[in-house]
């Protein structure tokens, strides 16, 4: 698989990451053979670089990918993981819980390091504390040769210019705003984090299957006027003889300036379709079609977390 440089911490990661989320029933419930199976497949097709959480089924994503990369070589991929959202509510980025943290996950996970450690959803703290105590507290993770390379996950774009004025980190990640219908992530971001050589990462491909066949969940945050946007276009796709989530698959992995997108599932038959998706050309003429059906909704999103931090 393809791979670009993550910033100026020189690492090559591939173009599609697997993000493990649903290995911790996220979604839906899962068996132990599926979870394990998917990310042989995942690692199969290039996908090396693996994306999880100890939030993520509070901590049964850890521990199965932990099951799961007990017999690979460490050499053979790379793991990002986060820290200070343990819960749906429940957060703590503190420096005591930093360290515990870090030491937890390296346990579950079965290794000695991790490759990217990230702040997890920032947006729903006073984020000065990230800047004060927590990054901190991972700059001596890192010291210790726990962690390679440091960060933050979160949503509004906000986010990333209030710690990046103040303080530097390595990489950082943003979800569900590089997509058909959300550009917001390029518009107003990627350009000031290049300027600064932070590695670029975004997840969620697919805006938590607002860009699927898939019936749309009950907890999709979209307005409504979107919601329909996407129904329209996903009858559009079938029409032509394609589907929706192949072409938000293929231009989100397409833009240069994200070192790697993330896309989750615990159905190996998903990653091999995307991989397979993302090995043939984009289609211009339906990518133009379907960014004509999104334009009166373009970059119409929702908040999350505090009101300050949006």
């Amino acid at each position: 698989m393809e791979t670009r440089p993550l910033g100026r911490t020189g690492l090559n990661v591939p173009i599609l990451s697997f993000g493990a989320s649903s290995l911790g029933q996220e979604f839906r419930r899962i068996t132990i053979d599926e979870a394990l199976l998917s990310v042989r497949v995942a690692l199969d097709c290039g996908l090396r670089l693996i994306d999880t959480s100890p939030f993520y089924g509070r901590g049964m994503s850890e521990v199965m990918l932990g099951l799961a990369l007990r017999d690979v070589p460490r050499d053979d991929y790379l793991l990002c993981t986060k820290l200070g959202r343990y819960d749906l509510a429940h957060f703590d980025f503190s420096a005591r819980r930093v360290a515990e943290s870090v030491d937890v996950s390296l346990h579950r996970l079965g290794t000695d390091h991790l490759d990217i450690l990230l702040c997890h959803d920032i947006e729903f703290v006073p984020m000065q504390q990230i800047v004060d105590e927590t990054l901190p507290a991972l700059r001596a993770a890192q010291q210790a040769g726990k962690v390679r390379f440091i960060g933050f996950s979160g949503y509004p774009q906000k986010i990333f210019r209030f710690i990046c004025d103040q303080t530097d980190v390595d990489c950082v990640l943003n979800y569900n705003q590089y997509t058909l219908q959300n550009t917001r992530f390029a518009d107003e971001t990627i350009p000031y984090l290049q300027a600064k050589g932070i590695g670029v990462m975004h997840a969620g491909p697919f805006s938590a299957r607002l860009l699927t066949d898939a019936p749309l969940p009950p907890w999709l945050k979209e307005p409504e006027e979107v919601k329909a946007a996407a129904r329209k276009a996903v009858q559009f796709c079938q029409e032509q003889g394609s589907s929706l989530a192949k072409l938000a698959l293929q231009f989100s992995v397409a833009n240069p300036a994200i070192a790697t997108t993330v896309a989750g599932s615990a159905n190996p038959e998903n990653i091999r379709r995307w991989s397979d998706w993302i090995a043939e050309p984009l289609d211009q003429e339906l990518l133009a079609a379907v960014q004509a059906i999104f334009a009166a909704v373009k970059n119409i999103g929702h908040t999350e977390g505090l009101a300050e931090n949006n």
